[in-house]
């Protein structure tokens, strides 16, 4: 625990400072400004900034929207993240890295067991080494901390088509892993990746043996790209704390037949051995599907619609299967500033969601959203 304060107290400094550089920078003279820009891209350095408002039309008690992890707090402003982020891409030959720190209110969901306490609103979410042996057309090595290769959105808003995020990304996948992964582009059309990690969202291992994963991409036009993710090891059954052999299949295939127009699908299905409460295999998978539209450069519109099967409660906590629908605007208002409204309709067989007067006692929930984005 004084351990986490540290590392805690050392990151809201590291914040501090660099947000305190940032304000002095905007009043400065340009020479001095031109000063910050090159040592900010010599240092392959950014800050990304996420916040937004929810309103949940049931005004629920909990203040508590079900099924979301990230964007859980009904009818109240919240600062999503704070990131600090240096990054330098490896040449032939050579090295690269990255360094990712959160923190904010999804920070506290994203800690890999092992790395800070649970809660904490600081995460050092990435932090690995790259280098590119001379092989080929090069052979990658990543070592380290590292967000995962699964699913179609990630953890920054601004990279996803949605403000909020799928009930897939939310339940179906890991967030980050630590070990090491090797990558091998055969041509520009196509490349593996194999790793072997401590396993899901875990920093220390918990297992009794290593995580292994393949991922594969195959882009046969500017139009189409597919991917294919694989991921099998022993893992902590939420419910029961035993561990057994979890299998992880992810596939995300993106269309785009006109340049305004793109389409995009994901799917999941996993298996964990043992772990269901009659002593079977409990499983989860769901599909997710995306439809963006840019209207112009300052605006476009994306409509989200997926189904969730957790029949065993493995994930959620309650057998169930879920829905939602979502869509989501988004205004390009200036540089490095994105705002998206947000409507978004969940639905379930069970109770899962909460009313203004009581606990799990409605099978559905719709939400209104403001979200805003900004990169410098």
């Amino acid at each position: 625990m004084k351990k986490g304060r540290v590392v805690n107290a050392l990151l809201a400094i590291v914040f501090m400072g660099l947000m305190a550089g940032a304000g002095i920078a905007e009043e400065t003279k340009p020479s001095v400004m031109s000063s910050v820009e090159e040592i900010k891209n010599a240092l392959g350095m950014s800050i990304y900034l996420q916040g937004g408002y929810i309103y949940n039309f049931q005004n629920p008690d909990s203040q508590e929207n079900g099924l979301r992890v990230f964007d859980h707090k009904a009818n109240s402003f919240t600062l999503d993240l704070a990131q600090l982020i240096f990054t330098k891409d490896a040449p032939m030959g050579g090295v690269g890295y990255k360094l990712k720190v959160s923190a904010g209110e999804t920070a506290k969901f994203i800690h890999a067991s092992g790395l800070g306490d649970p809660g904490d609103a600081f995460d050092l979410t990435e932090a690995y080494i790259d280098y590119v042996a001379p092989l080929g057309k090069g052979l990658k090595f990543r070592f380290g901390k590292f967000v995962t290769m699964h699913g179609a959105e990630v953890i920054e808003a601004k990279d996803d088509m949605n403000y909020s995020r799928s009930l897939l990304f939310n339940y179906a996948i890991p967030f980050t892993h630590t070990g090491l992964m090797l990558s091998y582009p055969f041509s520009d059309k196509f490349f593996v990746s194999f790793y072997v990690v401590n396993g899901w969202d875990n920093f220390d291992d918990e297992g009794s043996s290593k995580t292994l994963g393949l991922s594969t991409g195959f882009t046969p036009s500017e139009q189409v790209s597919l991917i294919l993710n694989l991921m099998n090891g022993r893992e902590a059954d939420l419910q029961t704390g035993i561990e057994s052999t979890r299998f992880l299949a992810d596939a995300v295939a993106t269309i785009k037949p006109v340049k305004n127009l793109t389409f995009a699908l994901n799917g999941d299905y996993a298996v964990q051995k043992d772990s269901a409460p009659d002593g079977s295999d409990a499983k989860w998978y769901g599909i997710a599907g995306y439809v963006k539209y840019d209207f112009s450069d300052l605006f476009s519109a994306t409509v989200r619609a997926e189904y969730f099967k957790d029949p065993e409660g493995a994930r959620t906590l309650t057998p169930q299967t879920a829905k939602e629908i979502t869509v989501t605007p988004e205004f390009r208002v200036a540089k490095n500033l994105i705002i998206r409204p947000e409507y978004r309709h969940d639905w379930s067989d069970q109770k899962v969601f909460d009313s203004s007067h009581d606990s799990a006692d409605k099978k559905s929930q719709d939400t209104i959203a403001l979200g805003v984005m900004y990169t410098w």
